[in-house]
């Protein structure tokens, strides 16, 4: 790969036409995401899924990589490993929100799961923008805008967050604690005009911000280690064979 940055077509809602980052990023279709890329004019560099959800089936290639139904990673993870383990560590993933709660879910945690690799994930949904920062910051640039309030929420993903710090925005918190039931950190606003951070020392935090913001920059306090794991064409070792 010439960079580390992969952009992802899953089979969910579509609520813009996706945005390449450049034209060097790795792309991968996650089976129905076919279609959509397909839609878009784009040719995925990979596909992979079981295709139960795409309306055209791929040409059997090196390059199609297909799932059973009945696996353990839903096709999104499997997607991320192939993006990974091709060097990428930033993705762009189109497709993965809305629809159906328990795959938005899902997304939220695989989102999670990539940033506490060291790697980062933005996923587009409606009218905002998906992340996650674990044990490091998100730096957002300065912004001028006129049409209403700029909604950032920043949520902890495990049981606790500590030292978690929002500089720069309407309400600022410092070295604040965040646990996953307990919802302190939605609807903070950007300022126009104003830079802005959020960080956290030790944990993950989910963070939403509004469509359209440039990409945040991030600094991470640690060096982070591991990968996804491998990809699994298995057959899930948890299936329960029917009773005879």
């Amino acid at each position: 790969m010439e960079n580390n940055r992969c952009v992802i077509f899953a089979a969910g809602e579509y609520y813009a036409a996706p945005l390449l980052p450049d034209d060097r990023a790795l792309i991968i279709a996650a089976d129905g995401g076919l279609d959509h890329a397909a839609e878009a004019g784009i040719t995925p560099d990979y596909i992979v899924g079981d295709f139960d959800s795409a309306a055209r089936h791929p040409h059997h290639s090196d390059r199609t990589i297909v799932l059973p139904p009945e696996k353990d990673d839903p096709d999104l993870l499997s997607a991320l490993k192939l993006g990974w383990a091709h060097g990428a560590r930033e993705f762009h993933i189109y497709g993965a929100l809305g629809g159906r709660i328990d795959h938005t879910i899902a997304t939220l945690q695989l989102t999670a799961l990539v940033c506490e690799h060291g790697g980062a994930a933005y996923v587009y949904g409606d009218g905002l923008t998906v992340t996650a920062v674990c044990d490091g910051a998100l730096h957002f640039a300065a912004q001028t805008f006129t049409d209403g309030p700029k909604y950032v929420s920043a949520f902890a993903h495990n049981d606790t967050a500590r030292g978690v710090n929002e500089h720069g925005l309407k309400y600022e918190l410092v070295d604040a604690t965040m646990d996953n039931t307990h919802v302190n950190g939605v609807s903070n606003e950007l300022i126009s005009g104003s830079e802005a951070s959020i960080s956290v020392e030790h944990g993950t935090l989910l963070v939403t911000f509004p469509a359209g913001t440039p990409t945040p920059s991030r600094t991470l306090f640690h060096e982070f280690s591991g990968d996804l794991g491998p990809l699994s064409t298995a057959v899930s070792s948890a299936l329960v064979s029917p009773r005879q």
